[in-house]
């Protein structure tokens, strides 16, 4: 199998599935289908229909397969841990039930995080007590999806969150074994955090198990950075631009991923408020010309 690119209904602005502003599903998968796509991640789960029957139909109308899911929820809160699991049972559920492979677990924004997105050195740490607990949660929902359902899964780092910056995601991988918990690695949201994303894939190509591709506009994130700006305020003020007009090095992502002979999906995530951006399927569409044009096809 080739590299092949996918896109995610957070590039129509879905985030959480019950959000009022959110286009329909149909319109997403539509759209993406129109955008020249032949892969689609789940969103968040309750987006798309949870029966199989239904979503597998639509899929097929479109010629659309599902990559995987996301489980984008609080596991730096025990208090929240059985919306986490709820969480990760029904995304690995869908996900099996349409031979989708990528179970990608991020930690939510967190109220104690969100003024330092970006601000590695002033973001609060856990205490030792609290990042084992931390560190078990998202272990016990990997083991879930890797041994109960037979998902790759994969950490992905996030604005805003307890994984966020660069120690914290390598210290994770090296309490957490290789065997359950891999690497989603969004070259957007490493970017965010302040660091180079290519120097950190040529480190860990090896635990690399699936893409997100993310640009972000320097002069957005400085700005959003410097003012402790709100991270979906700063979605809304198009810090993910378009791939290509930001400061990712996406031929040298490329080149990366060719060195180490990567095979599989790579998901083009563009966050965006969905009542701002005022064409979604025509950024999808440019997303994926820019990457044919260096070399993705």
């Amino acid at each position: 199998m080739a590299i092949r690119i996918g896109n995610a209904p957070c590039s129509w602005g879905v985030e959480f599935a019950q959000d009022p502003r959110n286009p329909s599903w149909q319109s997403v998968l539509q759209d993406c289908a129109d955008a020249g796509y032949k892969g689609i991640e789940l969103g968040p789960v309750g987006f798309m229909p949870e029966d199989p029957a239904i979503l597998g139909e639509a899929l097929a109308k479109h010629d659309l397969e599902l990559i995987g899911g996301v489980v984008f929820r609080a596991f730096h809160d025990p208090a929240q841990w059985d919306d986490v699991l709820d969480g990760t049972h029904r995304t690995c559920k869908a996900l099996q039930a349409h031979g989708a492979r990528h179970l990608v677990l991020i930690d939510s924004i967190s109220p104690r995080r969100a003024p330092t997105a970006g601000r590695a050195a002033e973001a609060e740490q856990m205490d030792a007590s609290e990042w084992t607990a931390y560190r078990d949660r998202i272990a016990q929902a990997a083991r879930i999806g890797a041994q109960d359902y037979g998902l790759t899964v994969g950490i992905h780092a996030h604005a805003a969150g307890f994984m966020d910056f660069e120690p914290e995601l390598e210290r994770l991988l090296d309490e957490v074994d290789e065997d359950i918990l891999k690497i989603c690695f969004d070259t957007g949201h490493h970017s965010y955090a302040g660091y180079d994303p290519v120097a950190f894939m040529k480190r860990h190509i090896d635990r690399i198990s699936y893409m997100h591709f993310k640009d972000i506009d320097p002069q957005v994130k400085a700005r959003a950075v410097a003012q402790r700006t709100g991270f979906y305020d700063a979605c809304g003020q198009g810090i993910f631009c378009n791939l290509g007009q930001g400061d990712v090095d996406f031929p040298a992502v490329r080149q990366v991923l060719l060195d180490a002979g990567f095979e599989g999906w790579c998901t083009v995530e563009q966050d965006c408020d969905p009542l701002l951006d005022p064409d979604p399927v025509g950024d999808a569409k440019k997303n994926r010309e820019y990457l044919e044009s260096i070399g993705f096809n």
